[in-house]
């Protein structure tokens, strides 16, 4: 499995006890603010972690049906607080409507559930791998979200961000860069399963989405309609699946 580097920095602070303080340093993650241009014109601002920015951007594009494959981009230059990315056809109209959605790192995309694929992978897994994956989102420390990427046999990556659905948009971007077949693969999540997590493993066709919590009223119901496998709650080995239990076998 491929672990990948996240940025924490070092800062001084006071460790408050009943008796007294105590100097001390702890560890914090960094966040900084990306202005997002695509051939010229600005797509978005994002709060993320400043790490894998190549994997976050090459995501977040597809996410945002900006480019269909990495292939789609010409190139990518990064600055301080700044992504500037050039497509192969700039002249193609790309990218659906935005609107401002509380819990995210500013702007994101409306979801027209009428345009979201259907799901024709038979893909199955057994429960004992499927609840084994979990260790793949184990954080790097409470304060970080975490999202994987994992197959039958092994976790193919991991990546932790400040924000639940930057992690995705890297393990997107990981995955487009390496060829990787999503069709027989699952997304393990740290955070909710919304919307939006749906709709972006609609796009690439994952059929299994799988959190360590819980899923949105809103997110089932397009999981339902789209062949989607949702679960969550992982907790003393059990798994709560929302819809499509049949990927999941189990051994009686």
């Amino acid at each position: 499995m491929q672990q990948n580097r996240f940025g924490y920095v070092s800062i001084p602070c006071l460790r408050v006890h009943e008796t007294g303080y105590l100097e001390s340093t702890c560890e914090i993650p960094e966040e900084t603010v990306t202005a997002i241009f695509v051939n010229g014109r600005h797509a978005a601002t994002m709060v993320l972690s400043p790490e894998n920015l190549r994997e976050y951007i090459i995501g977040y594009l597809f996410s945002e049906e900006i480019i269909k494959t990495a292939g789609d981009i010409e190139s990518i230059r990064y600055e301080p607080n700044r992504i500037s990315v050039l497509t192969r056809d700039p002249f193609r109209i790309t990218g659906r409507r935005r609107t401002v959605l509380a819990g995210c790192g500013g702007s994101v995309s409306s979801i027209d559930t009428s345009k979201l694929p259907t799901l024709e992978s038979g893909y199955t897994i057994p429960y004992s791998v499927l609840f084994q994956m979990q260790k793949a989102i184990e954080p790097a420390s409470d304060q970080v979200h975490s999202a994987a990427l994992a197959t039958t046999s092994k976790t193919v990556v991991t990546f932790h961000d400040i924000d639940c659905q930057c992690a995705v948009d890297r393990v997107l971007g990981y995955g487009l860069i390496h060829a990787i077949d999503f069709s027989e693969t699952v997304l393990l999540l740290s955070g909710i399963v919304t919307s939006e997590m749906v709709r972006r493993c609609l796009l690439a066709g994952i059929p299994i989405l799988l959190s360590t919590t819980t899923a949105t009223r809103l997110a089932i119901s397009i999981g339902t309609e789209s062949n989607l496998t949702i679960g969550g709650n992982i907790f003393n080995d059990e798994i709560t699946v929302f819809t499509h239990p049949e990927r999941i076998r189990c051994s009686w």
